[in-house]
């Protein structure tokens, strides 16, 4: 008898219509028996270079249809799949905006910069190193982000260039790697990676086994967060530390 992989619960994903990694991401981390659902979400110009004020802007676009859409899988779950979108924010409009989407969908709802702070306690780490494809004004507010959760950013690494909507998406798996080592030291307890289309989860082992640092990347706290909000199995492509203690 074949073994029924739908039966599970339904997640649903919110993507930036942009975004190529998210998705690939999500179902290389898919908990056994949970489907995906996803939906896209503008809000933006995808020729300007994706600096604060554009970031801000997504975070507080109008996602009343995209919710509605949503809905119609009665999810479970519904994941807020950008990090800067709130990090641009901070943390008040980040549990906001969280509980809008899960008074209009009727589920759990879990943001990415949210996930990436819950990973950060569920290890324990409060000194980190913070590397991301952002412009150098969205990593400040991610810093303030973090600090006002309790995290301090000992160490931040960025690209070193303005990359456009695109571009963030395009960074090779070395290119991350590196970016990550870029923000080790001595000092740091765990490696942040903050980007939902930046190709982290691949690389997540090997920087580990490099740094000897846990890491806690957007896509991967995400699906650590679900699993526990729903009791969810670890999935079997566990990425990290992070998802192999759920």
């Amino acid at each position: 008898m074949m073994e029924d992989r739908r039966g599970g619960p339904k997640i649903g994903v919110l993507v930036p219509y942009t975004n190529v990694n998210l998705e690939p991401d999500m179902m290389l981390l898919t908990p056994p028996g949970v489907t995906l659902h996803f939906e896209r979400m503008g809000g933006y110009d995808v020729d300007e270079i994706p600096g604060s004020e554009q970031m801000a802007g997504l975070g507080v676009s109008d996602i009343t249809e995209t919710l509605r859409l949503i809905a119609g899988v009665r999810p479970a779950a519904v994941l807020y799949g950008c990090t800067s979108a709130t990090l641009t924010h901070g943390p008040a409009f980040d549990r906001d905006l969280a509980a809008k989407i899960e008074a209009a969908c009727g589920a759990v709802s879990i943001t990415a910069a949210g996930a990436l702070v819950a990973g950060l306690e569920r290890l324990g780490a409060r000194r980190v190193g913070f590397a991301s494809p952002y412009v150098g004004e969205i990593n400040d507010q991610a810093e303030a982000f973090l600090a006002s959760e309790g995290i301090k950013t000992v160490r931040r690494a960025d690209i070193g260039r303005d990359l456009g909507n695109y571009g963030q998406g395009a960074l090779k798996p070395d290119e991350v790697f590196d970016l990550a080592c870029r923000a080790d030291g001595p000092e740091v307890e765990a490696l942040v990676l903050s980007c939902t289309d930046m190709r982290s989860v691949e690389v997540i082992d090997r920087i580990e086994a490099a740094t000897g640092k846990p890491v806690i990347a957007s896509n991967q706290a995400m699906v650590a967060a679900l699993c526990r909000a729903l009791d969810l199995p670890p999935p079997a492509a566990a990425a990290g530390v992070l998802l192999r203690q759920e």
